[in-house]
C-alpha cells in the first residue's frame, strides 16, 4: 500500500468514529443508551439495519461467491421482502405497544421469566460467536494479503468499535453505520467502473455480461426441489423467509435497530425500504464478483488466490509440481482468452462439433482452468494441511490491491473494515443489552436505578466485546466465511422463531410446554446439522439436504413440540379464540 492509501484508510476510520463519539454523548437512562432515545428517521432505520447484517464477510465472501458460482446465491435472498412485511404487519406493533427495549421481554409478559430468559441465551451463544467472525473475517484476509499481524488486527478492530459503542450506546451505532454504508455504496461503485473500465476496449458491459453468461456465471434462478441443492428459489423463498423472520423479527442485533425507529411509521417504513433494497444490494455485490470473473478471463489470475496458501507451497517439497500448474494454467489462460475474445466477437466461433456434440471451447478451456486449480489445492494440502484451500474470500482483495488506483485501494480497504466495524458493533450493543435487560435486571439486581442500568449495559458490551475478540482470536477459517455466519444462524434462529410463532398467534399453548419444546427442538436442530450436513461434509459427501431448511425446521418442529406436550398436559382442548392472537 502506497502512503496516499494509508492516508485515506485511516482518515475514513478516524472520521467515523470521532463522529459517532462525538454526536452521541451523555446517554443518562436505559432509553437513550439502548434504544437511542427514539428519534430514528426511517432512513436511519434502514441503512441501520442494512448495515448491521452487511458486514465485510458481504463483501468478502459474496463477490468471491460471484466469481466461483456466478448469481444462483441471490436466491437466499428472496424471503426477505415476505419476512420484511410480516414484520412490519406483526412483530413491529407488538414490540411498540409493549415498550419492550428487547425483543425477549415480549416473551415474559406471553410466557413466564424462563422461557424469556431462554430466548435470551440461544440469542447470546449465536450471536456471540458470530460477533467473532465478524471480527475474525477481514483480519485473517487482510493479514494474508497484507502482510499484517493477524492478532493485532483482530484487536485492533475490536478496540475500535468497543469505543465508540461503550460509549454512545444504539444511537453511535445508528448514525455510524450511516456514515459506514455511505463508504459502503461509494467504494462498491467505483470498484464495479473500474472493472468495466479495465476490460478490453471492444468488451462493453453488454459482451461482459454475454461472456459471464458462457462461463456459467448468469444463472439467476433454480426451481428444482433438490433438498441438498443450497440456493434454488424455493430454499430462497421458504428457507430464506423463516431465517429473514427470525433474524429481522427476533434476533437483538437487528430489532434493537428498528425499536429506535421515531415512532411505528418510521420504523416500518425502515424495514420496508431494507426490504426493497437488500435483494439488489446484494444482486450488485455478485455482480462485481462475476465482472471480476470477466476481468480474469482477460488477465493473468493467480494459480491460487490466497498468499500465504501459494507460499506455504512454494517453500515446500511441492515446490517444482507447483511450477508446472502453473506453467499449464499460463497457456490454458492464453487460449481461454482468445475463447473469450471470439465469444464475445460471434458466439458461432466458440463452438466445435466433436463426435456430433456441440462443445464450447470458452467452456473448454474453464474446465481445464478449474482443474488445475484443483490440482493446486491438493498440492497446498498436502504441503501444509493446516492452510486454507478454499480461497473464495481472498479474490476480491486480490483485485483490489493488483488493480486498482494508489488512493482507491485504500478507499476500498475502508469498506471492508467499515462493514466489519458496523456489523461488529450492532451485535456488542445488542449483546450487552440483552445481558442487562433479559438477565441481569431480571434475575440479579431487580431494583436498581437507570444509572445502574446504563452502566451496566456499557459493562457488559465492553465484556462482549473481549469476549468476541477472543473468539477472533482463537477461530479457524471455515469454508466461506458468510455461509458459516448463516449457517450459525440457521442452528439457532429457526427455534428462537417457533417460539415468537407461539407467542404471538396459538394462545392455548403455555409456558411450560413452550419451554421444553424450545428446548427439545434445539438438541434435535443441532443433532441434524451435525449427523445429516456437517459429519457427511466432512467425509467427503453430499449432504442431505441444505443448511437453509433448518430454520424451517427449527420453527416447525419447535411449535408441533409445544401443540402436543400442551395437549398431553392436564389442560383442555384449544378453543378456536385460543388460537389467534
Amino acid at each position: 500500500m502506497e502512503t496516499l492509501d494509508w492516508m485515506v484508510l485511516t482518515c475514513t476510520l478516524i472520521f467515523i468514529v470521532v463522529y459517532g463519539v462525538y454526536k452521541t454523548q451523555g446517554s443518562s437512562n436505559v432509553e437513550e443508551y439502548i434504544k437511542g432515545g427514539n428519534t430514528s428517521k426511517w432512513w436511519t432505520v434502514g441503512l441501520s439495519v442494512m448495515a448491521t447484517q452487511a458486514s465485510a464477510i458481504t463483501f468478502l465472501s459474496t463477490t468471491g461467491q460471484g466469481f466461483y458460482s456466478g448469481m444462483g446465491f441471490v436466491q437466499f435472498y428472496f424471503g426477505l421482502p415476505i419476512a420484511m412485511v410480516i414484520i412490519c404487519m406483526v412483530f413491529i406493533p407488538i414490540y411498540h405497544k409493549l415498550k419492550v427495549y428487547t425483543a425477549y421481554e415480549y416473551l415474559e409478559s406471553r410466557f413466564d421469566l424462563k422461557t424469556r430468559s431462554l430466548a435470551a441465551v440461544i440469542f447470546l451463544i449465536q450471536r456471540s460467536l458470530a460477533a467473532g467472525i465478524t471480527i475474525y473475517a477481514p483480519a485473517i484476509i487482510l493479514s494474508a494479503v497484507l502482510g499484517w499481524d493477524l492478532t493485532t488486527l483482530n484487536i485492533a478492530i475490536g478496540i475500535v468499535v468497543i469505543v465508540y459503542t461503550v460509549s454512545g450506546g444504539t444511537k453511535a451505532v445508528s448514525v455510524t453505520q450511516k456514515q459506514q454504508m455511505g463508504v459502503i455504496f461509494l467504494g462498491m461503485f467505483i470498484a464495479f467502473y473500474y472493472i468495466l473500465k479495465q476490460l478490453p476496449e471492444s468488451i462493453n458491459f453488454t459482451k461482459a455480461l454475454e461472456i459471464a453468461g458462457g462461463g456459467d456465471r448468469m444463472q439467476l434462478l433454480d426451481f428444482s426441489f433438490d433438498l441438498d441443492n443450497r440456493y434454488t428459489v424455493w430454499t430462497g423463498l421458504i428457507g430464506g423467509t423463516f431465517l429473514m423472520l427470525s433474524y429481522f423479527g427476533t434476533d437483538q442485533s437487528q430489532v434493537q435497530r428498528y425499536l429506535a425507529g421515531k415512532n411505528v411509521r418510521e420504523m416500518q417504513l425502515g424495514m420496508i425500504f431494507n426490504g426493497m433494497l437488500k435483494v439488489p444490494m446484494q444482486f450488485f455485490i455478485l455482480l462485481v464478483g462475476v465482472m471480476v470473473f470477466v476481468f480474469y478471463q482477460f488477465n493473468s489470475a493467480p494459480l491460487h488466490f490466497n498468499p500465504e496458501a501459494e507460499e506455504a507451497v512454494r517453500n515446500s517439497e511441492y515446490a517444482a509440481q507447483y511450477k508446472e500448474i502453473e506453467t499449464r494454467l499460463d497457456q490454458v489462460e492464453r487460449y481461454q482468452k482468445a475463447a473469450a475474445f471470439n465469444y464475445a466477437k460471434d458466439q458461432q466461433l466458440d463452438v466445435y462439433d466433436r463426435d456430433g456434440e456441440t462443445i464450447s471451447w470458452m467452456g473448454y478451456y474453464l474446465d481445464q482452468n478449474r482443474a488445475l486449480r484443483e490440482e493446486a489445492k491438493t498440492l497446498i494440502a498436502k504441503a501444509a494441511p493446516e492452510a486454507e484451500t478454499n480461497d473464495k474470500d481472498y479474490v476480491f482483495i486480490h483485485f483490489i490491491l493488483n488493480n486498482l488506483p494508489r488512493g482507491l485501494v485504500g478507499l476500498l480497504l475502508a469498506v471492508i473494515l467499515s462493514a466489519a466495524m458496523s456489523s461488529t458493533a450492532s451485535e456488542l450493543n445488542a449483546l450487552g443489552s440483552t445481558t442487562a435487560i433479559d438477565l441481569y435486571k431480571r434475575n440479579v439486581k431487580t431494583d436498581k436505578d437507570q444509572n445502574h442500568y446504563v452502566k451496566a449495559t456499557k459493562g457488559f458490551t465492553l465484556m462482549w466485546g473481549v469476549l468476541a475478540i477472543i473468539v477472533a482470536c482463537t477461530a479457524s477459517l471455515f469454508e466461506n466465511l458468510i455461509e458459516l455466519v448463516n449457517i450459525i444462524g440457521s442452528i439457532f434462529y429457526g427455534t428462537v422463531l417457533g417460539i415468537f410463532v407461539l407467542a404471538f398467534f396459538i394462545r392455548y399453548v403455555k409456558s411450560n410446554a413452550v419451554f421444553v419444546a424450545a428446548l427439545i427442538s434445539q438438541l434435535l436442530i443441532i443433532g441434524i446439522f451435525y449427523f445429516a450436513i456437517f459429519r457427511i461434509k466432512q467425509n467427503g459427501g453430499e449432504p442431505l439436504l441444505s443448511y437453509l431448511w433448518l430454520n424451517f425446521l427449527g420453527c416447525v418442529i419447535t411449535v408441533a413440540l409445544a401443540l402436543i406436550i400442551q395437549l398431553l398436559s392436564k389442560n383442555s382442548k384449544p378453543s378456536s379464540a385460543q388460537l389467534s392472537i
